[in-house]
């Protein structure tokens, strides 16, 4: 069943929910907003608590208990999803568009995220080894990261 096409955000059942999840990681990363114009740039640097092997969280139930900031995505914040990334399910369906061709749904496969890659599997630096000043230096712009639905692998 394809229920991401059949009902809204607003319609979904919480596992219906948590499956929209892709499992790239990319909101475990840290990011920067410019105070003027709002912009958000995002930085290879990552929570301590993801598994990169996985890219999960280590500590998925205690997330908000271990980071109060940690990233808590419910329907009625939908309007900040803006800062989410270009290929995230949750702003992409959000903004009336459709999943990408390797998002596990779709592909039925979990590994389909890392193999296209559009996951942080590799690509990022534990928190633990950057200094909170640095983080400007470990500004990141991936290939897709404005993509629309990112039908095509990232670099």
């Amino acid at each position: 069943m394809t229920f991401w096409k059949e009902k809204s955000l607003q319609e979904m059942n919480p596992q219906e929910w948590e499956s929209l999840c892709d499992g790239c990681a990319r909101c475990c990363l840290h990011k920067l907003e410019d105070e003027d114009t709002g912009e958000v740039f995002y930085t290879s640097v990552v929570c301590q608590y993801l598994d990169e092997d996985r890219c999960q969280c280590s500590d998925y139930e205690n997330r908000n208990k271990n980071v109060p900031n940690c990233v808590h995505l419910s329907i009625d914040r939908i309007e900040e999803f803006h800062w989410l990334p270009g290929t995230c399910a949750y702003r992409l369906l959000s903004e009336g568009k459709d999943l990408p061709n390797w998002h596990p749904l779709v592909s039925g496969r979990k590994e389909s995220v890392i193999e296209a890659g559009m996951s942080v599997k590799g690509r990022v630096i534990d928190e633990r080894f950057v200094h909170p000043d640095g983080y400007e230096e470990q500004i990141i712009v991936w290939v897709d990261q404005g993509a629309d639905a990112g039908q095509e692998p990232g670099q």
